[in-house]
Formats: C-alpha cells, sequence, structure tokens
C-alpha cells in the first residue's frame, strides 16, 4: 500500500464525514422546524440506515474475496455510503 493510496482514503473518510454532518444538521434543523421538511422523512432515515451498511458490507467483503489490498477494501466499502450520503445532501439542500 503506497501513501498516496493512504492519503486518497483518508481524503474519502473526510469528505464522507463532513456531507454526513451536513445531512445530520440539516435533518435536525428540519425536525426543529427550522427547515421545511417532507413528509416521511423522519421515516426515510430510519429505513435507509439497514440497506446501505448491506450495501457497504457486501462491497467490502466482495472485494476482500477477490484478494483486493486494504486500502481498496476499505474504498469499496466506503463508496456505498459516500454515494447515500451525497444523494442525501443533495436531496435535503434543495
Amino acid at each position: 500500500m503506497n501513501p498516496f493510496a493512504i492519503f486518497a482514503m483518508q481524503s474519502q473518510l473526510a469528505s464522507l464525514a463532513i456531507e454526513t454532518q451536513i445531512v445530520m444538521s440539516l435533518r435536525i434543523l428540519a425536525m426543529a422546524g427550522a427547515l421545511p421538511a417532507r413528509p416521511g422523512e423522519n421515516n426515510r432515515m430510519v429505513a435507509e440506515k439497514g440497506p446501505a451498511m448491506v450495501k457497504a458490507f457486501s462491497a467490502g467483503t466482495q472485494a476482500m474475496m477477490l484478494g483486493k489490498s486494504p486500502d481498496q477494501v476499505m474504498n469499496a466499502s466506503l463508496a456505498p455510503l459516500a454515494r447515500k450520503v451525497r444523494q442525501n445532501r443533495k436531496r435535503l439542500m434543495k
């Protein structure tokens, strides 16, 4: 594993953490009534957790079974979560 792969993984983790905080803040503001909330948003927030984690686990497991390096396994696991968080951020910011 080269240092550039580690840096890329750290950047991906930082991006995921920042976007997650944005989504959490938007949802909290919506729950508090400070932002308009779509009907069913609270249910959606809970319901999407399980499938997102299953996709992340499956992607990481598949990467491991294919003999990928640890950074590639981590990137494969993070990709589905990053996609879901990005989709949520875009939807909530409309």
